[in-house]
């Protein structure tokens, strides 16, 4: 019998292809097209909105900027290193070109999660319910498409993003820090260096969702511009020592994007396939568009203006697919580690992956440092990853039962943080794959369905005067 972890990544690989495949890039391009490009034609609002303060409203226990933050740095999170690391080292380089793509019709898609999450969420006050269930039953009038979209966030969020977050905190670490390994009992020999890496961030993970959704804000708040800036700055360093290479880098991007051969060298002919699947896999997983996660995460803010936190899902979206995703893949390929690597796998080893990758890369430039700088931000990246989702999980599990469980599921996910540090990748990013594809199902029927009103949004610009448009309850 194959191990579970090829059995599972069997699973999410029938799923991505090519249904989730399709339903992304599909629902994608539709959106785009009912939207009327909103990504391109309100880009310059988009900007000026993230840049400025914004007018608050009467509801909701985030500011505006404090929710963009929240959904900022809950979508940047490890798989924006771990995760396009592997997605080109699997899918070859070709896989970058997908994830732009891909990102630029999320773009659609992230609008829409957050102009209906902030238009069907139920609020009074500080106390918020938000996110795709509220409008899949009352937008969409699907009370049984919101409970499964729940059950599945709810899963989703306590069975993924503890394991993936900290999985690649503990990989960037063990690559700068020694590592010994412990005898664990029913675990077998596990890395020391991940294991306290696990127990560490599950205790700060907890010290900050145990204050609840304002807690996160605040720490979103702070810590989002930080982990972007630092690895920008970071990567365009790299990237500049090696620049003489980048021209050839981005043709050999757009040229393996429809090559035959696909990286591993064993599936001759489904090379486009495997760079498409793994691109929009990880660019999914990158910007989490699809997810409805944003949703959750606009519908917290003190504004009345569903276009306002629409346009603020645009910019996050951008950052994240054309910004920070950019940065990890070119690093791994003008430094040759992505090629290496490669050819390790064809030849019958195991290359570099995940966050090693890209630590490896900082490193041809910057000896140790860049090493460490990877490490650190991988760590921001997961650590505010996890506190944003864990609110996420909290309110699929409280439409489905209540406020009651909110406590013990804080508890046990904070628990399950140290497991997630020593798993194996292979089978903790197939797991995540799996998972993902059954959330984006439900949640992109409600998105398709409610297309005209978040069209209407795109199209406003004058505040809750205009009588054409519906407003916010």
């Amino acid at each position: 019998m194959p191990p579970l972890s090829d059995l599972i990544q069997r699973a999410a690989d029938r799923l991505f292809m090519p249904w989730v495949l399709v339903v992304l890039m599909g629902g994608g391009i539709y959106l785009t097209l009912r939207l009327r490009f909103v990504q391109i034609r309100r880009f310059r609002e988009a900007l000026g909105i993230m840049l400025s303060a914004q007018p608050k409203g009467k509801d909701g226990p985030l500011t505006p900027f404090q929710a963009f933050m929240t959904a900022l740095g809950a979508s940047i999170g490890t798989g924006n290193i771990a995760g396009v690391a592997t997605a080109i080292i699997s899918g070859g380089p070709g896989a970058l070109f997908w994830i732009w793509c891909y990102g630029f019709f999320a773009t659609a898609i992230k609008f829409c999660e957050a102009v209906l999450g902030l238009r069907f969420r139920v609020a009074q006050g500080d106390s918020v319910k938000s996110g795709p269930m509220y409008y899949l039953r009352d937008g969409l009038k699907s009370p049984a498409l919101a409970w499964l979209y729940a059950v599945v966030a709810c899963l989703g969020a306590l069975t993924t993003t503890p394991f993936s977050q900290p999985n690649s905190i503990g990989v960037a670490m063990t690559h700068v820090l020694p590592s010994g390994e412990l005898l664990l009992p029913w675990l077998g020999p596990v890395s020391r260096t991940s294991l306290y890496t696990g127990l560490a961030v599950g205790v700060l993970t907890w010290a900050v969702i145990i204050g609840g959704i304002k807690t996160i804000g605040r720490a979103a708040e702070k810590l989002a511009p930080l982990k972007v800036g630092l690895y920008l700055a970071g990567g365009l360093i790299v990237i500049l020592t090696h620049v003489a290479m980048l021209p050839s880098v981005l043709a050999l991007v757009f040229r393996e994007a429809f090559s035959l051969q696909a990286a591993g060298g064993t599936a001759a002919g489904l090379g486009v396939m495997m760079a498409m699947r793994y691109g929009v896999a990880r660019g999914v997983y990158a910007n989490e568009a699809g997810y409805g996660t944003a949703a959750v995460a606009y519908g917290t803010a003190q504004s009345d203006r569903p276009e306002q936190q629409g346009l603020h899902a645009v910019m996050e979206t951008f950052i994240v697919s054309c910004v920070t995703s950019s940065i990890s893949a070119l690093t791994i390929l003008v430094s040759g580690v992505a090629q290496h690597s490669i050819a390790v796998i064809r030849a019958g080893g195991e290359g570099l992956t995940s966050t090693a990758a890209v630590a490896s890369a900082f490193n041809t430039s910057m000896p140790t440092v860049g090493g460490w700088i990877v490490a650190f931000c991988s760590f921001l990246f997961g650590y505010t990853t996890l506190i944003g989702w864990a609110f996420y999980g909290e309110q699929a599990l409280e439409y489905l039962v209540g406020p009651r469980a909110t406590k013990f599921y804080r508890w046990v996910y904070c628990l399950l943080i140290p497991f997630g540090a020593i798993a194996k990748p292979t089978a903790v990013w197939a797991w995540g794959d799996m998972m993902n594809a059954l959330q984006v199902f439900p949640n992109m029927i409600g998105l398709i369905g409610l297309t005209g009103l978040a069209a209407m949004y795109a199209k406003r610009r004058g505040g809750n005067g205009n009588p054409s448009f519906p407003e916010t309850p």
